[in-house]
């Protein structure tokens, strides 16, 4: 499946911003998909996600309470909503998805294969 994120942005801390993730001719039904996100200099780290049958939601510790990760299977579009940003939150956001992730591995970035090109987000102080 591949994937293409958007709606990323300047926005200053305590502002929103609201990223989209589609896919391209292919359904997230049955996908696990997670979004990710690699500051400069760092490593690209987990930020949410949702279990392929859409039962369970995931977060990061450090972004629970301000984000919401929500997809809609009929529009193959996978959502994060991003509320009280703060500048440690700048930074490339990056959708993948899976349909054999294992839930140990959820969190890994080496767990997935489809990567899209991602959006950057810039949080101003």
């Amino acid at each position: 499946v591949q994937l293409q994120a958007s709606g990323g942005g300047l926005v200053q801390a305590g502002g929103s911003l609201r990223l989209s993730c589609v896919t391209s001719g292919r359904t997230f039904s049955g996908y696990t998909t997670v979004w990710f996100r690699q500051a400069t200099g760092k490593e690209r780290e987990f930020v949410a996600g949702i279990w392929r049958d859409g039962s369970k939601t995931f977060y990061a510790d450090s972004v629970k309470g301000r984000f919401t990760i929500s997809r809609d299977n009929a529009k193959s579009t996978l959502y994060l909503q991003m509320n009280s940003l703060q500048p440690e939150d700048t930074a490339v956001y990056y959708c993948t998805a899976s349909r054999s992730v294992i839930l140990s591995s959820l969190r890994v970035p080496s767990s997935y294969d489809n990567w899209g090109q991602g959006t950057l987000v810039t949080v101003s102080s």
